[in-house]
């Protein structure tokens, strides 16, 4: 039986991972992880510090071997040769060669594949010509990150892996990176980026993959995710104590910011009626659906409370 042609074949994924575990003695950063990346798409990873993001890159990169599960990149084994060809990457914790420039570097790193992107158009995107001559130790802490971001995509990578790519960015810088993944997607290259700027994720990926505790608890496009949070957002000014509100029917979680008090509730008719029963003078309010950071505290909140 032929498959529709709207269904996907192992051939559209560039990354597929089944049963993916792993352990660092007694912890356990990845928990049984099922996650396939299409090709040609922006796949952002989110979780909270420790959640597994990091391990899981690694564990593609082969710089780290799962503990149990199947992991394939491009059919091959994590860290081949052949895979290595295919990828670049941008880690979290990644640092150069003090005394090297980053020409030097880019140009260093370009002589590693078949195919690189010309050295001048990597200086000129990633806006690096001010300080391209420069000694490496030279550079602050967003320059460097730049540097390495230009690293990411000199080898004219098919899949590229962006760890927190805007930490310590600029806002100017941080646009210019956005704009260089974008253009990249648009060439049709598979880009996966963790992040802790939700508004990174909501601009830039396709599908968005939450991790809490090493467990893959949502994995939809951003649309859906916000929709698997479900309720609404309650933001208003009261008196009454939180500890009071998240008693109230269908609340999932309550936090003051200045002088609003933000409610995420199930049941937005239902939280209402308790609370203007409860606060008369209760004003400034505003009832929406949830952000993705708010969908994205409501799930891992969730999720703290099954386990």
């Amino acid at each position: 039986m032929k498959a529709n042609k709207t269904e996907l074949v192992a051939n559209d994924f560039v990354i597929r991972a089944k049963g993916v575990s792993k352990t660092f003695g007694v912890h356990t950063a990845l928990r049984d992880v099922n996650l396939d990346i299409q090709k040609n798409s922006v796949t952002a990873i989110l979780g909270t510090n420790g959640a597994g993001k990091t391990t899981f890159i690694h564990c593609c990169l082969g710089l780290t071997k799962p503990s149990r599960g199947n992991l394939s990149i491009f059919g091959k084994k994590p860290g081949s040769m052949e895979s290595r060809r295919r990828v670049g990457v941008m880690l979290q914790d990644a640092d150069l060669p003090d005394l090297l420039t980053p020409r030097e570097h880019i140009a260093l790193f370009a002589s590693y594949y078949p195919s690189p992107l010309p050295l001048a158009n990597v200086l000129d995107i990633c806006n690096l010509e001010g300080f391209a001559t420069k000694k490496y130790k030279a550079l602050s802490g967003g320059q460097k990150r730049r540097v390495q971001f230009a690293l990411a995509i000199i080898g004219n990578p098919d899949l590229i892996f962006l760890d927190e790519p805007t930490t310590g960015l600029d806002t100017e810088a941080r646009r210019m990176v956005w704009e260089v993944i974008r253009r990249l997607a648009n060439e049709g290259r598979t880009i996966v980026l963790t992040t802790h700027y939700l508004e990174e994720a909501d601009a830039l990926s396709d599908r968005i993959v939450v991790l809490d505790a090493g467990n893959v608890i949502a994995n939809a496009p951003t649309a859906e995710i916000q929709a698997l949070a479900g309720g609404a957002m309650i933001k208003c000014v009261t008196d009454i104590p939180p500890k009071d509100i998240g008693k109230m029917p269908k609340v999932v979680s309550v936090r003051h910011n200045g002088r609003f008090t933000e409610i995420n509730t199930q049941d937005s008719p239902s939280t209402l009626r308790a609370l203007l029963s409860e606060d008369a003078n209760l004003s400034e309010l505003i009832v929406k659906k949830p952000s993705l950071e708010e969908a994205f505290d409501q799930l891992t909140h969730s999720q703290k409370k099954k386990s």
